[in-house]
């Protein structure tokens, strides 16, 4: 049986969430995990061999436990340590703005005085980030979790497989909108524009599954007051936990995700679809869901559906049509298919 070592010290809980749920029962592979606190917190695991970690432990941790693979989820602090990691072992790294990869040392340098100078500050004199390109240089593996992303450079790694839970019938039209309810990443503005302006007798719920705060939670409480009686919103002013996540994943009839196509990190220029991926793909393929994503969003997946001009007329039609998932992203399908890629690393 082939050793991985998980690390994920930085961001991406969900990710490693996904990883430990598919590779769980796995003959081929033991996985060794490696989290922070704050993303330990956020991980639902059980008999998996879970460590408490950071980027002064990290490299104590690895040795001698003869790892074929570390996977290291998240490269964007903690520069220099990573850097002795990929060094070391056998190393892949997931990537998630591939704009940011590809920055120079002058791109870098431009952008510390452009956000939270005194984090970014911290990043370059303390974690090492001038030694970012040669972290993801030195890694033997790059992966990306979308196919679209898919280069000589990076490889696609499969982990979102589409889970088998009982379907309900809802009373009336259910659309999920995941994500934090934030408008620098999505559209929510045009949402609450759209759903104020609704004309319709039909029974319909909006359910808004992600954090909201800001000016964002007061115009979702300012709706919600001129809503009429067969319209309903949910909201959620906190953190919006697994089990109610996965609650109101379950039960919606299709996905509305108003991604905003340009995005940032670090300050650079990121492209949905093109440069980074956006995690309501994998909303979709987890939960079976038919998603609607902005027309220009740039996507060949049958299950991602191109908004048209009515788009409630549109998602009602969706909600009652009838597609299947699970033979091209059933668990054991996905598992053997990253147990395959996996192995051709080693």
């Amino acid at each position: 049986m082939k050793k991985i070592a998980y690390i994920e010290i930085d961001t991406h809980a969900e990710i490693a969430q996904a990883f430990m749920d598919i590779m769980k029962g796995s003959q081929d592979f033991s996985v060794d995990y490696y989290f922070s606190k704050r993303i330990k917190d956020q991980i639902n695991h059980s008999d998996e061999a879970v460590f408490l970690s950071d980027s002064s432990m990290i490299l104590d941790q690895l040795k001698g436990k003869g790892y074929d693979l570390v996977i290291i989820g998240t490269v964007h602090r903690y520069f220099n340590t990573f850097l002795a990691v990929t060094k070391k072992y056998n190393t892949a790294i997931i990537t998630h703005n591939l704009n940011f990869i590809k920055a120079s040392k002058t791109d870098l340098m431009k952008s510390i005085f452009k956000g939270d100078i005194v984090f970014r500050l911290k990043l370059w004199l303390k974690e090492g980030l001038f030694y970012k390109t040669k972290v993801y240089q030195t890694s033997r593996s790059l992966f990306v979790l979308d196919e679209a992303l898919i280069s000589e450079r990076y490889k696609f790694l499969p982990l979102f497989y589409t889970r088998n839970f009982d379907k309900t019938k809802n009373e009336g039209l259910v659309v999920v909108i995941p994500g934090g309810v934030s408008q620098k990443r999505r559209d929510y503005y045009y949402i609450f524009e759209t759903i104020q302006k609704l004309n319709t007798d039909q029974s319909c719920k909006f359910v808004f599954l992600g954090k909201a705060s800001g000016q964002e939670l007061k115009q979702l409480e300012n709706l919600s007051e001129k809503l009429p009686e067969n319209i309903e919103i949910t909201y959620f002013s906190d953190r919006v936990s697994y089990k109610e996540f996965e609650k109101w994943m379950q039960k919606a009839d299709v996905l509305w995700c108003p991604i905003q196509q340009d995005t940032e990190f670090f300050s650079m220029k990121e492209t949905y679809g093109l440069t980074k991926m956006t995690g309501n793909l994998g909303d979709a393929i987890a939960y079976g869901k038919l998603a609607v994503f902005p027309k220009n969003y740039p996507s060949k997946i049958d299950f991602i559906i191109p908004e048209k001009e009515n788009a409630f007329e549109q998602l009602m039609v969706l909600s009652e049509t009838p597609f299947d998932l699970y033979a091209a992203y059933g668990r054991k399908e996905v598992q053997k298919k990253l147990e395959q890629f996996l192995m051709s690393l080693l």
